[in-house]
């Protein structure tokens, strides 16, 4: 049975950064959690140019209704002029975790 959830991606230039991002999503009740990646390589064409980078990867987890707040709250405080934003819907899980991600971002609570 689909869920209302969404896996989230972002990268960070920095722990710093991501640690303040994620932060920034749980306390605004904008994600139940985020989980961060050792260091990754990026590798990507931007401005006509092969880059490579390390970052540190963002997987947040929240809901279908609180995307566009999370993406607006992600975009306000990233420090990339284009940051990666992008969702993924999670079709299956263990329901209690489902549960407890739909509460955590809940507007209402």
């Amino acid at each position: 049975m689909p869920t209302s959830l969404l896996l989230m991606l972002c990268t960070a230039p920095d722990r710093g950064t991501a640690e303040r991002l994620a932060g920034m999503l749980v306390e605004q009740e904008l994600a139940a959690c985020v989980n961060l990646s050792a260091p990754i390589t990026s590798i990507y064409r931007w401005q006509g140019k092969t880059e490579q980078s390390e970052e540190v990867l963002l997987l947040i987890k929240t809901t279908k209704d609180r995307y566009q707040a999370c993406e607006s709250a992600l975009r306000a405080e990233h420090p990339y002029e284009l940051p990666e934003i992008i969702a993924v819907p999670v079709e299956q899980g263990l329901d209690d975790y489902v549960n407890w991600v739909e509460r955590c971002t809940n507007q209402s609570n």
